[in-house]
C-alpha cells in the first residue's frame, strides 16, 4: 500500500509520458552542500564475482553517475594488442581482419605495471610499455581414413585456432617480474580462426597500454551501466484474479500474492518499467510506478585485467585527478 510521508525524490512513469512529483522540485533547484551530501551519500553493494558487481550509489546527481560509466568506459587503461606482425597466413581470413581479431582479444595483464607508449616512432617499444606475443601454428591431417566426414577433430590436428595458442614472450627482465598465466589472454577459449591442412599462421603481436577514448578494444569493461531505481506503490488491495494478472504485468518476482490471495510488492529493484500494467485501466488506476531520481543500481562487467571494484575505484581517482586540475587552472587564473 502507499507510503505516508514518502520523500524521495522520484519521477512517475505514467502511460506515454513521465511526470514530476508534485513536492520535488528537481536538481535545478537545488544547491550541492558538502556537508548534506556527506550525510545523505551510500554505497552498497548488493552482489559482487570475479567479473561482475552490482551496487547502488545513493544521494548524487544524474551528471556524477554518468562521469563514472563514461571513465569506466573510456579512461581506465588497459593492455590490448597494438600492433600486429603476420609473417605468414594461408588462412581463408585477410590480414586486416584477422589484425583487427587480435585487437579485440582481452589480456589479463595489469596496465597499472606498464607505461604509456609515448614514443610512436618506436615501433617495438621495450619491456616497460610493451608485451610481446606470437601465434605460430599450423594445421596437418591428423587421419585422412575417418569415415565421418563432420568428425574434423579425428581428422584434423590444430582445425580450431584458440587464443590459448598465443605464447607470451618476454622482453628484457619480464620473465622474472610476471607470470604467463597473469599475462595472457583473459578466456582460452576464444576462437580466432578455423583451419584445414596446409592452413598456417606465423605471427608476432605486440600489446601497448591505452585507454577507450583511443580505441575501444582498450575499454576495460563489456558492460558498466546505471539504471535509476524502480519503486511501485499499490494505491488500493489487489486480489484474486486482478492480483494474478497484475503479477504477469510485472518482471519475475517483482509483484507476489499472499495466501489471502492479496498482491503485495515483493521487490521492485528488477521491474524492467515496462508499463504493462496500463493496458488494464482497472489495474492501472490502483498502481503508481516510479523511479527515484537519486537512487541508481549500477551493473559492471570486467574483461578481467581488474576486478570489478577496482575499475570503479579507478574511475572514481580519475574524476577526482580531473577536479584537482580543473581547480589548479582556476586558482592559477585568479592570481
Amino acid at each position: 500500500m502507499a507510503k505516508i510521508g514518502d520523500k524521495k525524490p522520484k519521477v512517475i512513469l505514467e502511460e506515454f509520458k513521465i511526470k514530476e512529483n508534485s513536492e520535488d522540485y528537481g536538481f535545478a533547484d537545488e544547491q550541492f552542500n558538502r556537508e548534506d551530501f556527506k550525510r545523505n551519500f551510500k554505497l552498497k553493494v548488493i552482489k559482487k564475482s570475479n567479473l561482475d558487481i552490482e551496487f547502488d550509489l545513493i544521494g548524487i546527481t544524474p551528471a556524477i553517475a554518468n562521469a563514472f560509466r563514461r571513465i569506466m568506459l573510456s579512461e581506465v587503461p588497459s593492455m590490448a594488442i597494438e600492433k600486429v606482425y603476420i609473417y605468414n597466413n594461408t588462412s581463408i581470413i585477410p590480414d586486416e581482419v584477422l589484425a583487427h581479431r587480435f585487437g579485440l582479444i582481452p589480456l589479463k595483464a595489469d596496465p597499472r605495471l606498464f607505461e604509456y607508449k609515448l614514443d610512436e616512432k618506436d615501433e617495438e617499444g621495450n619491456e616497460l610499455d610493451t608485451l610481446e606475443f606470437k601465434l605460430e601454428i599450423k594445421c596437418t591431417w591428423k587421419n585422412k581414413d575417418v569415415k565421418d566426414s563432420r568428425n574434423f577433430d579425428a581428422m584434423y590436428k590444430n582445425h580450431n585456432i584458440y587464443s590459448e595458442h598465443i605464447k607470451w614472450v618476454p622482453r628484457g627482465k619480464q620473465g622474472t617480474l610476471y607470470n604467463e598465466a597473469n599475462i595472457g589472454p583473459c578466456d582460452d577459449k576464444i576462437l580466432i580462426s578455423k583451419m584445414r591442412p596446409g592452413h598456417e599462421f606465423n605471427i608476432k603481436l605486440l600489446a601497448v597500454k591505452g585507454i577507450g577514448k583511443d580505441h575501444a578494444k582498450f575499454s576495460p569493461v563489456s558492460l558498466a551501466t546505471y539504471r535509476l531505481l524502480p519503486e511501485i506503490t499499490l494505491l488500493k488491495e489487489i486480489r484474486g484474479k486482478d492480483a494474478q494478472l497484475l503479477q504477469k504485468c510485472f518482471s519475475p518476482g517483482v509483484i507476489e500474492i499472499d495466501k489471502s490471495g492479496i498482491a503485495y510488492v515483493k521487490n521492485a529493484r528488477y521491474d524492467n518499467c515496462s508499463r504493462n500494467v496500463y493496458r488494464y485501466p482497472e489495474l492501472s488506476k490502483n498502481v503508481e510506478i516510479s523511479r527515484v531520481r537519486n537512487h541508481f543500481i549500477f551493473n559492471i562487467e570486467s574483461l578481467g585485467a581488474y576486478k570489478p571494484e577496482e575499475i570503479f575505484i579507478l574511475a572514481v581517482k580519475t574524476l577526482k585527478n580531473k577536479c584537482d586540475v580543473l581547480l589548479e587552472e582556476l586558482n592559477f587564473e585568479n592570481k
